[in-house]
């Protein structure tokens, strides 16, 4: 009978239910989650997905789950939200992004809401996850390369305003050298170029 009655009940009596059967901690954190995420927009809908509240606006947008030790708010294209306070978490999935808080976390309230304000502009514009850019992976530079450029000034100043593809293009042209020879004369070769402005692969370039 119980599972029937849920299964008849609104979207938000759902909601309230879920938030109600929780700790207070949570519940306290779940409310003001909720109160926030409707602060952007008034045409945001609450639904009830997957066992958990969730919020829409043209489409699926944010999800709220409570575990035992914390809060997740789930933003399912956080790929294409842009994160400058790092409140997402590192270890997400490729397209979604999650945003935990544990007992003794507090909210940041002006980061989050301008999360959601992100989300609905990405909701509204039609956006796809195949839309994401993939993240770069940090450049690790050969520490003789760098100690070469570092010692000559003007190839360092040419370095610094290479584009991260130029610099990646004579890294991974150094760190391909299977002999020290070789090594060290791509080096070389590479300090030559790079003192003269030249990218590693501009002659090939239109």
């Amino acid at each position: 009978m119980a599972a029937l009655n849920a299964c008849s009940m609104l979207p938000q009596e759902q909601i309230n239910l879920y938030i109600a059967e929780r700790p207070e901690w949570q519940r306290k954190m779940l409310v003001r989650l909720r109160q926030l995420i409707h602060s952007v927009d008034e045409e945001i809908e609450e639904t009830w997905k997957w066992n958990s509240p969730h919020f829409d606006h043209d489409g699926i947008m944010i999800g709220l789950q409570a575990f035992k030790e914390h809060v997740a708010v789930w933003f399912h294209k956080g790929a294409l939200i842009k994160d400058p306070k790092k409140l997402f978490e590192k270890d997400d999935t490729k397209g979604m992004r999650s945003y935990k808080l544990r007992e003794t976390d507090t909210i940041n309230e002006a980061a989050f809401v301008d999360l959601v304000k992100q989300a609905v502009k990405v909701n509204l514009s039609g956006a796809k996850l195949s839309d994401a850019k993939p993240a770069r992976k940090a450049l690790v530079v050969p520490p003789e390369l760098e100690n070469c450029l570092k010692k000559d000034e003007e190839a360092w100043a040419h370095w610094e305003n290479f584009s991260y593809t130029h610099k990646k293009e004579y890294v991974e042209w150094v760190n391909d050298a299977k002999q020290d020879e070789t090594r060290k004369r791509r080096i070389a070769q590479a300090l030559e170029m790079i003192r003269a402005g030249v990218g590693k692969e501009d002659k090939h370039r239109v």
